[in-house]
């Protein structure tokens, strides 16, 4: 992108908002953790999640890793008891990993517990002014995500 033909005003807003969403993720991950992850086991943990069960080399491919560097993931994801194998219906030489229902527990309580916090401190420290101005904001950060 040409960030030259951005205004300065534009520029500054577009920095400010970046930094505030990561101190917001930030603050969000503190609230509720699957365990102590890494960012590529919370990662993958999230494809399973998302796009349903893959095999190691799929998940591999998607997250632009080599497979030797996946297989170190899947098994440390294994030994939690966070992710599981099933042989492949369409290939039974390849395992398709899934999500455990533990797994899949635990990411409900951490999404839960996120939740919380962040209503309880929209609540706790916004008005129901300030809240009708957040939910404008809102839509227009819709807005430039859809743009």
């Amino acid at each position: 992108m040409n960030t030259a033909s951005a205004s300065p005003h534009a520029l500054v807003l577009a920095q400010d908002v970046r930094a505030l969403l990561g101190q917001l993720r930030r603050r969000l991950r503190e609230q509720g953790t699957v365990g102590d992850l890494t960012p590529s086991q919370a990662s993958v943990l999230l494809r399973l999640e998302r796009d349903g069960p893959a095999t190691a080399s799929a998940l591999a491919r998607a997250e632009g890793m080599r497979p030797q560097s996946m297989a170190s993931i899947v098994a440390a994801l294994d030994a939690a008891g966070l992710i599981g194998g099933a042989p492949d219906p369409a290939d039974g030489r390849q395992t398709l990993l899934s999500l455990t229902e533990d797994c899949r527990a635990l990411v409900a309580q951490g999404r839960a517990a996120r939740q919380d916090w962040l209503a309880r401190a929209i609540d706790r420290h916004l008005s129901r002014q300030e809240q009708a101005a957040l939910e404008a904001a809102l839509g227009l950060l819709r807005r430039l995500v859809e743009a």
